[in-house]
C-alpha cells in the first residue's frame, strides 16, 4: 500500500488524464496563464460489494494513509451504497467510494460480475497500484451491452475497472471564479457538454453543496471481440458553503450524487 498521499493521487491523476483528455483542457482553461493551482475537492471510485473487491478493500488504501470514514450514503434506485473519507489535513482531497449491490440484480448480471471478480488475483487488491490498475478481466461487447441494460455503473466497471471515475475542481479555491454558475458558463462557452440530469447545478446553498459536471469523454475500449467507443470519465465541480456553525460543509448530498453518477451515461 502507498505510504505517500501525493504519490497515490499523482498516479490516479495520470491514469485519469490518459482516458479523460478533456480534463487537461478544463485544467488549462481554469488555471489560464496565471498557473493557479487547481485544488481537487474529491475523487470517486467504483466497485462491487463482493468480498474480494468491496468498498472496504478500496478504503483500506486510504485508511492506511490516515483517512477517516465520515459519511454513508444509499442510492436505492441505482442499487448502490457509498462512503466518504476525509484526511485530518484538509488540504488532501476527500474520497468517495461506492459499491454496486450485486445481489439486487438479475441472475445474468450477477453471473457476469461474479465471473469478472473471479479473474482478479487474490492479492491484487493489496497492491500499491490497485486503485488505478484498470480492468482485471475480459468481457465481450455483448456482455457490456447486457450490463448496460440493467446498470450503467456495472457496464462502466466492466469496461474501465479500477481508477478514479472523476476528479473534482474545488470552486471555493478558484481565484477568478467564486460561483459555480460562472464556471459552468465558461465551460459551455468553450464547448464542454454539461450533465443536465437533475439540473445543470445539483444542490445549492440550502444543502451547503452545489455540484456540476461535464459529460464523460468517449474513448475506445478493446473488448474481447471488438473495439467500441464508450464514455470514460468526467470532471466535476463543487462549491461548498458554510453550515450554521460557520464551518465549511465537507460531506456529500445523496440526491445530488445520484445525478452525478449519470455523467458516464451513454448518450
Amino acid at each position: 500500500m502507498h505510504n505517500d498521499i501525493d504519490t497515490l493521487f499523482a498516479n490516479l491523476w495520470q491514469d485519469y488524464l490518459h482516458i479523460t483528455p478533456s480534463a487537461e483542457k478544463v485544467h488549462k482553461l481554469l488555471a489560464q496563464e496565471k498557473g493557479d493551482a487547481i485544488i481537487n475537492d474529491h475523487i470517486a471510485l467504483r466497485t462491487f460489494n463482493i468480498d474480494k473487491v468491496n468498498l472496504d478493500k478500496l478504503a483500506a488504501h486510504f485508511l492506511a494513509l490516515g483517512y477517516q470514514e465520515k459519511g454513508q450514503y444509499d442510492f436505492e434506485q441505482k442499487k448502490l451504497r457509498a462512503k466518504h473519507f476525509e484526511h485530518p489535513d484538509d488540504t488532501n482531497p476527500k474520497v468517495f467510494i461506492s459499491e454496486l449491490l450485486v445481489e439486487e440484480f438479475s441472475p445474468a448480471l450477477q453471473a457476469l460480475v461474479t465471473n469478472m471478480v473471479k479473474q482478479v488475483a487474490d492479492d491484487a487488491v493489496l497492491a500499491d497500484n490497485f486503485l488505478y490498475s484498470g480492468t482485471h478481466w475480459q468481457v465481450s461487447s455483448e456482455d457490456y451491452a447486457l450490463l448496460l441494460e440493467e446498470s450503467e455503473y456495472a457496464a462502466w466497471m466492466s469496461a474501465w475497472g479500477y481508477r478514479a471515475n472523476h476528479f473534482t475542481v474545488s470552486v471555493n479555491y478558484l481565484k477568478d471564479y467564486s460561483e459555480l454558475a460562472d464556471v459552468n458558463s465558461l465551460l459551455k462557452d468553450h464547448g464542454f457538454v454539461l450533465n443536465t440530469s437533475g439540473g445543470e447545478i445539483k444542490g445549492g446553498a440550502d444543502v451547503c453543496l452545489a455540484q456540476s459536471s461535464t459529460m464523460a469523454d468517449k474513448m475506445p475500449v478493446q473488448f474481447s471481440d471488438k473495439q467500441l467507443e464508450i464514455p470514460s470519465c468526467f470532471y466535476e465541480f463543487a462549491q461548498r458553503y458554510k453550515m450554521a456553525d460557520g464551518q465549511l460543509y465537507t460531506g456529500f448530498v445523496a440526491a445530488s450524487a445520484d445525478k452525478i453518477f449519470e455523467s458516464t451515461n451513454v448518450m
